[in-house]
């Protein structure tokens, strides 16, 4: 939670401007271009668990630039036209496991989960950054775009919706993303870089506004960014200018897709405040 803020009706009313670089769009077409034109060699390994009706895949395929994505993917076994969902998880975390999923699954939704590369689930990271960083992913490749370790991950996420999409059961005009914190921030790209999910539902989603987050927050993982920083006092405008690319605040607004968000909390005890955007 944030160590200070803005009082809510000045929240309600926050409309920061975008900070994008002039050749903002030009690089994430020149990324996804590049990832489209690599082949998912994905593979699927069936399951046995003790639920009738699903069918339960270990699932690898090929994200951005050689790493091997892991995945958990569940579907109603003979179904047709499925909606499917897209999850995402939390930093450091990972895809959980299979009974995460079944209230989804079992309801009729093919379900897919994934494991951000390098984090703590199955999926590699096999890039090779230039220079160093402080613990954890927010760091690594950040003096540079074409190397910032979230680029990779964006795209990795987005590959998870070829996979899906190529699935006989699933309904390809009807896939949504969601995740939480990590996820949510993931949720958001995706539905900003790809014009397929049909709804994105961001759970408290990070990887937004870095610049103001690094002001009201004293905590991971944006205390890593802000140690790297104060360790490297020259590099901090090359740090900002790399994250820009990949700042929600730039994304947005490509979204086309209904977005439901959870955007906070007053103090414990109090509901989440949810939003649906129609952007």
């Amino acid at each position: 939670m944030p160590i200070i803020d803005l009082p809510l009706e000045n929240l309600r009313d926050y409309q920061p401007p975008p900070n994008s670089a002039a050749d903002f769009d030009s690089f994430w077409s020149r990324t996804l271009a590049e990832s489209q034109a690599s082949p998912l060699n994905a593979e699927l390994t069936p399951m046995d668990y003790p639920v009738d009706g699903l069918n339960i895949f270990k699932v690898r395929y090929d994200g951005w630039r050689g790493a091997r994505i892991a995945g958990l993917y569940l579907a109603r076994a003979g179904g047709q036209g499925l909606p499917a969902l897209v999850f995402y998880h939390g930093y450091s975390g990972s895809k959980g496991a299979v009974q995460d999923y079944l209230g989804w699954a079992l309801q009729g939704y093919a379900v897919f989960a994934i494991d951000a590369r390098g984090q703590g689930g199955e999926s590699t990271d096999p890039a090779v950054y230039s220079g160093g960083h402080i613990k954890g992913w927010m760091t690594q490749g950040i003096l540079s775009p074409e190397e910032y370790y979230y680029r990779g991950a964006y795209v990795d996420c987005v590959r998870a919706l070829d996979l899906v999409a190529s699935r006989p059961e699933v309904d390809a005009d009807r896939i949504g993303v969601t995740g939480g914190s990590q996820g949510g921030g993931l949720t958001l790209a995706v539905a900003a870089l790809d014009a397929r999910p049909k709804l994105a539902m961001a759970d408290v989603p990070f990887l937004c506004h870095f610049r103001r987050a690094l002001e009201v927050t004293d905590r991971d993982p944006y205390q890593e960014i802000a140690l790297y920083c104060n360790r490297n006092p020259d590099q901090v405008e090359q740090v900002f200018k790399t994250l820009s690319y990949f700042d929600n605040l730039n994304l947005a607004d490509r979204i086309r897709c209904p977005v439901l968000m959870t955007c906070g909390a007053a103090r414990p005890g109090l509901s989440t405040v949810h939003r649906i955007w129609h952007l």
